[in-house]
């Protein structure tokens, strides 16, 4: 029997760093057999590079583990910020519900987390910017794109909801244009189904991994809209209904 493969995860490292700096892009057998806990290496190698974190994606996909994976602060800015990507990159554009800590968090085990954890966090609209390092990350093992920040390239955050409001995280509607390409108009389905239990289960297993959740950072929890991809050159206007808006000109490095 052939042994499988072991991935070397210094050089995964090193390829991805390059990237990050503009280098060439990962090729897709650099991650092959990479492990879950590979990947969270990995993450926390690049994190000692490029950090601090200042937030975190998190998936929740149905009867596989929880997908988590830090966003450098340097990467993270507010309503009608200009985010700069090469002339001829592909760009996700995602609108997603985001939560904030605002207070450290409570201690999962205690027996009213989650009431404390709602009270400690605010609700805000947010536009998440898909970009990745490596060569094809539509092919992509789930894996590798996790060790690869989720393939996060940057994430736009609006105005708090105000203190006293509240949001029915387990629907939405809204809209969201980029240029006078329209990628959401209406009724979007939450991913998991409520956006605070996916805030939940990533608080319940974070732990200290990247620093853990600390006051001040933000988690976003999915995609309203799928993810569909443009060109830079153009503005990026985004409104969930009851919450606000969001917004940022994708301009070309």
């Amino acid at each position: 029997m052939t042994q499988a493969a072991t991935p070397d995860v210094d050089h995964l490292v090193e390829l991805l760093a390059s990237a990050r700096r503009g280098g060439p892009k990962v090729p897709l057998e650099a991650g092959h057999g990479l492990t879950r806990a590979q990947a969270f290496e990995v993450q926390t190698r690049l994190v000692e590079e490029f950090g601090p974190v200042g937030g975190y994606k998190v998936a929740c996909p149905p009867g596989a583990p929880v997908v988590i994976a830090p966003i450098f602060a340097k990467d993270i800015a507010v309503s009608h910020a200009e985010v700069a990507f090469p002339p001829d990159a592909q760009v996700g554009i995602e609108l997603e519900y985001a939560y904030r800590l605002t207070a450290p968090l409570p201690s999962p085990t205690a027996p009213d987390f989650k009431d404390r954890l709602r009270a400690s966090v605010e609700l805000l609209p947010a536009i998440e910017l898909v970009h990745s390092r490596l060569e094809d990350a539509s092919s992509a093992d789930p894996i590798l794109k996790m060790a690869d920040n989720q393939i996060n390239g940057a994430l736009v955050l609006g105005t708090p909801l105000p203190k006293g409001s509240s949001v029915d995280v387990t629907r939405a509607s809204g809209d969201l244009r980029a240029g006078d390409e329209v990628l959401l108009d209406g009724v979007a389905k939450v991913p998991g189904g409520d956006a605070f239990e996916t805030l939940y289960t990533f608080a319940l297993n974070i732990g200290s991994h990247c620093g853990g959740f600390q006051p001040g950072q933000v988690v976003i929890t999915g995609s309203l809209n799928g993810l569909p991809w443009v060109n830079p050159g153009r503005g990026v206007l985004g409104r969930i209904d009851g919450l606000g808006d969001v917004s940022l000109t994708l301009a070309s490095a």
